[in-house]
């Protein structure tokens, strides 16, 4: 796959969700290369209108080549969408279909020059948005081992992240860790055995590039403004392709439709009502088809999920 190249997931399904075809103002707050963007475009009628969010340069990039009067692109964090729309003049309850699209896309990954893969020796970077913030080899020099034995175990569930991050500590004190394929080659020595059949690093790479671009929290952001942002009717879709990102949505979704969180230990019990719903669940999640993830075997992880807000809420 060229480092240019990427394949939007769950295209069909995600776009359709979020019902294009009746008009109004849609955001693709994770625009990436422009998949979900160009086909939301394509069902939109000729009044509607896009406007498209990233904090990445290179997705700006892609955006100009764009030239639909119908879509707008802005340079910002997902997280800051409310903030991001107010600045074109879009306020409360006028968002018709909000998409979420969580997570590092394929040219990213294939970009050596960004660090975020240890399939291609680069600059160990991470920063979705390379102009400010600490790179992941800045914040390995100086973070604290507890500090990093907690990012690997939580955002990575790594069971071996205090040994990995013990062997990351001893490695620095030697030399600066600063390459991809250095860390991976770290992380691979303290972690010899591969249990699941992934590269051992793979966690502990997915967990530093979630804490480098505190990617929990501006989830957390996005969808705390996406209740305001929605017109009664309006759509939220959001794809994950790892279990921390998912859980998060799937437990907000169904406290927003009032629904008691899933737990094994109370299925005897009634389901309870816990608040009034502000929002109704759209089917179950969806994961891409067989089809898809021969395609695209990065696609395997994904998962759909989508809710309608209902009338009088906020």
């Amino acid at each position: 796959m060229q480092p240019d190249s990427h394949i939007s997931v769950l295209l069909r399904e995600a776009c359709d969700a979020l019902q294009p075809e009746r008009g109004g103002v849609f955001v693709d707050a994770t625009f990436g290369r422009g998949g979900h963007s160009r086909e939301l475009l394509r069902l939109m009628p000729t009044n509607a209108r896009l406007i498209a969010i990233d904090r990445d340069a290179a997705a700006a990039k892609a955006a100009q080549e764009i030239s639909d009067p119908r879509f707008t692109f802005i340079a910002a964090q997902f997280g800051d969408v409310t903030e991001a729309l107010a600045s074109l003049g879009v306020g409360p309850h006028q968002v018709d279909g909000l998409l979420l699209d969580i997570g590092v896309s394929s040219p990213q990954l294939d970009d050596a020059s960004r660090g975020f893969s240890f399939m291609r020796d680069g600059p160990l970077d991470m920063r979705m948005d390379q102009s400010r913030g600490a790179s992941a080899a800045e914040w390995i020099a100086t973070a604290p081992l507890n500090h990093i034995a907690e990012v690997i175990r939580d955002y990575g569930e790594e069971r071996f992240a205090q040994r990995i991050a013990t062997a990351i500590v001893e490695a620095r004190e030697r030399q600066p860790v600063e390459r991809t394929v250095q860390l991976a080659q770290i992380v691979e020595k303290a972690v010899s055995a591969r249990w699941t059949g992934q590269h051992p690093a793979t966690k502990t790479f997915q967990a530093i590039r979630i804490h480098i671009n505190q990617e929990l929290e501006e989830l957390r952001m996005a969808l705390s403004a996406a209740l305001p942002l929605l017109a009664a009717g309006g759509r939220l879709a959001v794809i994950c392709f790892h279990s921390l990102e998912d859980r998060m949505v799937k437990l907000w979704m169904r406290e927003q439709a009032g629904r008691t969180p899933e737990d094994p230990r109370l299925r005897h019990l009634p389901v309870l009502t816990t608040r009034t719903a502000s929002i109704k669940l759209v089917g179950r999640d969806i994961a891409p088809s067989d089809a898809e993830v021969r395609a695209n075997p990065r696609s395997r992880s994904a998962r759909l999920r989508v809710a309608e807000k209902l009338a009088l809420t906020t």
